[in-house]
């Protein structure tokens, strides 16, 4: 077998089988192989049939097709089977080889895999891809880390097939990362900005549902003047079109035959964990994932909306006005869940020792990826312009979209608790932005209870040092 393929490719489920065709469209040859064989065949006699494809049965043909340094992508399910892979791949290799994992795999088995294959004398990268099918096809946001001497082999490859942006057409959505786990780390707070960007967008279609009762026809009509503006983004786009599908089977709206209880795959509560960890508040994507547990408790809600009982009132307002002040509350709500990924990130690349760069992280999403959206130019813009940006809502044009957008948005969140509307994660949002502009927070009292009740000590604003006061003997004594 001849040696000339580019890459070789395992894994020719959605996902692996579409970027392959993408490869191969920019030119490239790929060898490709599927532990059951007759999926390759069958890939080979079909979608690639006169394409630059070698299909391989085994991995020992696979191997024996590449150029070296070969390098071998594996887009396998994430967990076990991707160490099973790679001790069966190691004896086949030489020394200088690459490995690329990119699935939606955990940062922290990166970081082992990246140390085990090194030491190994090859190297490893593990990569996210976003954008799903249509996207691993046309063009992915994709977010690689793990050996940086692999990075100059596979960089002409994965910036051919990107997603790209910029006014010319020609900005790759793919840069260099960092060390070990960095790619999917990022990949990971891509995933949960994703989760909290789905929830804020279904709970303002929700509000003017439930306050205004809009038809699906005006939903497609408010969710496209959106995209128009500030809010422009893939998931709105999508939203907007949503809303504009019938059933087949009985001409109806499909939205609404669509039985209101979500998934989830679990990076967002990867994130969740991994803040909890570092000890940063990211509560929009925690906030975003209790409410899909929520939504999957069907039966329960179904019991208790026949017992329990809310608030009885109308909305009664400027119905134009009330739709426009939706629009900043999510505006708002959206630009505190990107300033908390951004901070999380940062908190784990000091963790970690990753130097990430965070303008250019924003770019990686500015296309081909789910959350790809016009204001992540303003975020590359506010981190060029202070690498070291402590938080987004300090940036200049954040802080005056949220100071303009602070009415409305309020005015949103108080409307919707007192007519019951539920709300989650846009209440989470206002609750973060109220608590990270405020100097003194109630957390001087909640150190009293610790210290009177377990003398966990407590810091003083007049003086350095840890301090223990004994409360019992100081207290004043309650009445009889």
């Amino acid at each position: 077998m001849a040696q000339d393929c580019d890459l070789g490719l395992i894994g020719l489920a959605v996902m692996g089988e579409n970027l392959a065709l993408n490869m191969e469209s920019r030119g490239y040859k790929l060898a490709v192989f599927n532990r059951t064989t007759s999926v390759v065949d069958n890939f080979v006699s079909g979608r690639a049939k006169g394409k630059k494809f070698t299909g391989c049965h085994s991995l020992q043909d696979l191997v024996g097709a590449l150029k070296t340094p070969r390098k071998i992508m594996m887009m396998i399910k994430a967990g076990p089977a991707v160490d099973e892979q790679i001790e069966h791949l190691l004896p086949l290799l030489s020394p200088g080889d690459i490995l690329i994992d990119g699935g939606n795999t955990h940062y922290a088995d990166t970081e082992r895999r990246t140390k085990y294959v090194e030491s190994k004398g090859l190297l490893f990268i593990g990569t996210g891809v976003s954008g799903g099918e249509e996207g691993a096809l046309k063009g992915p946001s994709i977010m690689p880390g793990g050996s940086e001497k692999a990075w100059p082999a596979v960089k002409p490859i994965f910036q051919a097939i990107a997603a790209k942006v910029g006014p010319k057409g020609d900005i790759p959505c793919c840069e260099w990362v960092g060390p070990r786990g960095a790619g999917h780390y990022v990949k990971m707070v891509h995933n949960g900005i994703e989760y909290g960007d789905m929830q804020l967008i279904s709970e303002a279609y929700f509000v003017l549902k439930e306050a205004l009762n809009l038809s699906n026809d005006e939903f497609y009509d408010v969710f496209d003047d959106w995209n128009r503006g500030e809010l422009d983004s893939y998931l709105i786009e999508i939203t907007r079109d949503i809303f504009s599908v019938k059933d087949p089977e009985t001409g109806d709206y499909l939205l609404d035959k669509i039985k209101d209880t979500a998934g989830a795959k679990g990076t967002g509560k990867w994130m969740s964990q991994l803040a909890l960890d570092l000890g940063v508040p990211s509560t929009l994507v925690t906030e975003a994932v209790y409410a899909r547990a929520l939504s999957a408790a069907k039966d329960a809600r179904v019991h208790a909306s026949k017992v329990l009982k809310g608030p009885t009132a109308k909305f009664s307002g400027d119905r134009k006005a009330f739709i426009a002040a939706v629009r900043d509350a999510l505006y708002a709500s959206k630009i505190c869940s990107y300033a908390q990924g951004f901070v999380q990130m940062a908190a784990a690349a000091k963790e970690h020792d990753w130097p990430l760069k965070f303008g250019d992280v924003a770019m990686l999403w500015r296309g081909g990826c789910i959350i790809r959206a016009r204001f992540l130019d303003r975020i590359k813009e506010a981190f060029d312009a202070e690498p070291n940006l402590e938080n987004l809502l300090l940036a200049p044009y954040f802080r005056a979209e949220v100071e303009r957008a602070q009415p409305a948005w309020r005015q949103v969140m108080a409307t919707a608790v007192n007519l019951g509307i539920w709300v989650p994660a846009a209440t989470t949002a206002l609750a973060y932005f109220d608590g990270y502009r405020r100097e003194r927070l109630p957390a001087n009292l909640l150190q009293a209870q610790r210290d009177y009740f377990g003398a966990h000590t407590y810091e003083r604003l007049d003086k350095p040092g840890m301090f223990h006061t004994p409360w019992l003997e100081l207290r004043r004594t309650p009445k009889a």
